[in-house]
C-alpha cells in the first residue's frame, strides 16, 4: 500500500483463505476458512516496521498480525497461534526464551529445476566442492554479498552472534541472539527475506529448503529453549545449587510427548525428510541426551545459568512462528502436566519404538491428524486447515514422476 495510506492508519484487508494458501499457489476447500471466506485485518506490529535497504527505491516493510474484524487474532494465523501460547507462559509467572540457529545454501542462479543446484564461481575461477567446511577463505567470491546482508541486517535491527561455513557445499549458518520467541520468530523471518532480496541483487540464489543437495547435510533451524521467571529473571531450568530442575525435566518430558505429534510442523515439506533420512547431525528421533547431536533434544554444554534445551528437529523450510510455537507448546504441556522424560541417551544409541518419529510427510499428516494435542494446543480450525493445505501439497508432489523413477524403473518388467 501507500505510505500515505499507511499513515493514516488505513486498515488493510485480506481473504481469511489466503493463511492457508498451499505452496502452488491453490487453496483447500472454503469450510476450512469460512465458507464466506471473509477479511481480516492485517494490523502492523509497531516495533517491526522496517525501510528496506537493500531497495533502490523509497520502500519498506511492516510484518502484521492478521486479525478478525472483531478484533480477536485468527486461528489460522501462526504468529497469533506463538502470541498465544507465549501468554500461557505469563499466566503462570513465566517467559521463554529462545534462539534460533538458521543454516541456508547459496547457490548460482538455477534457472533449469530439474537441473542439480550448483554453487557460484568462485574468485579462483572454480565452484567449490565441498571442501570448505567452517573455512575462513574468500576464495568462494561471496564477500561483497555478505558484506552487503551484514549491513542489512545492521539496518534492520538484526543483531548477529556467529556466522560461519558450514558442512554443505555453499552451505553457511547464521546464530541469532537469543531473546523473546516472538521478537526471535520475526527476526527469523526477516532474515530470510534480506538473504534472498540481497542475493538477487548479487546475481545469486538462496535457498532455503531443508536438503536442496544429494549427498550433502541438509539445513536445519535449530531452536534453543529456555524459560524464566518474570519477576526475577532467573533461569527455572537450574536450582540455587546450579542442578536441573524438576520443571527442566517436565519441559523435555513435554518436548518428547508432542515431537511425533507436530512432526508435521517442523517438517512441513516433502523435501523435509529428505534431511531427516541421513539421522547424524538431523535426528529424526523424540530422545533427549547431554550434548549429543544424533539425539532430537540436545542439552548443549553450558554454564547452569545457561541451561536449555535445543530441538534439533525443524529445518530451514519451517515457518519459524510455527515451529517454535510448536516447541513451546509441547514444553508447557510437560509442565502443566509434570511429565517425566525417559532416561538421557549417550553415545551411539538405537531409537527405541516408542521415540521414533514420522518419516515421511503422509506419515507426518497422519499422526497430526489423529492428535488431539495437537487441537488442544492449536486448535480444530488451525489443524484441520494446516492438514488441508498441507495434502494438497502432498498430491500435487504425487502428481509427478521423478527422473529416479524414469531412471531406474522403466526398464524393469
Amino acid at each position: 500500500m501507500t505510505a500515505e495510506g499507511f499513515l493514516e492508519g488505513r486498515r488493510l484487508q485480506l481473504a481469511r483463505g489466503v493463511l492457508l494458501q498451499c505452496i502452488m499457489g491453490g487453496y483447500p476447500a472454503a469450510r476450512f476458512y469460512g465458507s464466506d471466506d471473509g477479511d481480516l485485518a492485517l494490523v502492523a506490529e509497531p516495533t517491526q516496521i522496517h525501510r528496506l535497504p537493500w531497495s533502490d527505491d523509497p520502500r519498506a516493510l511492516a510484518i502484521c498480525d492478521a486479525d478478525e474484524l472483531t478484533g480477536e487474532s485468527s486461528n489460522l494465523s501462526t504468529r497469533g497461534q506463538l502470541k498465544k501460547v507465549i501468554a500461557r507462559y505469563a499466566e503462570r509467572g513465566l517467559a521463554p526464551v529462545v534462539a534460533t540457529e538458521l543454516e541456508f545454501f547459496v547457490f548460482a542462479p538455477n534457472t533449469d529445476p530439474t537441473q542439480p543446484f550448483r554453487p557460484p564461481v568462485g574468485l579462483d575461477g572454480r565452484r567449490e566442492d565441498g571442501q570448505s567446511a567452517f573455512s575462513i577463505s574468500s576464495n568462494n567470491g561471496l564477500r561483497p554479498f555478505f558484506n552487503e546482508v551484514y549491513k542489512c541486517m545492521a539496518a534492520l535491527g538484526l543483531p548477529r552472534d556467529t556466522f560461519m561455513h558450514e558442512m554443505g557445499v555453499s552451505q553457511f549458518e547464521i546464530n541469532l541472539l537469543h531473546g523473546d520467541p516472538l521478537l526471535l520468530a520475526d527476526q527469523t523471518f526477516l532474515f530470510k527475506h534480506l538473504l534472498k532480496e540481497v542475493a538477487l541483487k548479487h546475481g545469486l540464489t538462496v535457498v532455503c529448503m531443508a536438503k536442496p543437495l544429494a549427498h550433502t547435510p541438509g539445513s536445519s533451524m535449530h531452536i534453543h529453549q529456555s524459560i524464566v521467571e518474570i519477576a526475577s529473571g532467573k533461569n527455572v531450568f537450574s536450582d540455587a545449587h546450579g542442578e536441573p530442575t524438576a520443571m527442566f525435566r517436565h519441559f523435555i518430558g513435554g518436548q518428547q510427548a508432542g515431537m511425533a505429534d507436530f512432526t508435521a510442523l517442523f517438517a512441513p515439506n516433502v523435501n523435509s525428510y529428505q534431511r531427516l533420512c541421513h539421522p547424524y547431525a538431523s535426528p529424526n528421533n523424540a530422545c533427549w541426551s547431554h550434548d549429543n547431536r544424533a539425539a532430537g533434544l540436545r542439552i548443549p554444554a553450558s554454564a547452569a545459568v545457561a541451561r536449555r534445551v535445543e530441538n534439533r528437529l525443524p529445518g530451514a523450510d519451517a515457518n519459524p512462528y510455527l515451529a517454535i510455537a510448536a516447541s513451546l507448546a509441547a514444553g508447557l504441556h510437560g509442565i502443566e502436566h509434570e511429565l517425566e522424560p525417559t532416561e538421557a541417551i549417550q553415545g551411539e544409541f538405537e531409537v527405541p519404538d516408542n521415540l521414533s518419529l514420522p518419516c515421511t510427510l503422509h506419515a507426518a499428516l497422519e499422526r497430526l491428524k489423529r492428535s488431539q494435542l495437537a487441537r488442544e494446543l492449536f486448535g480444530q480450525e488451525f489443524i484441520e486447515g494446516y492438514i488441508a493445505s498441507k495434502t494438497m501439497e502432498l498430491t500435487s508432489f504425487f502428481d509427478e514422476i521423478t527422473p529416479w523413477e524414469r531412471r531406474v524403473l522403466a526398464a524393469q518388467a
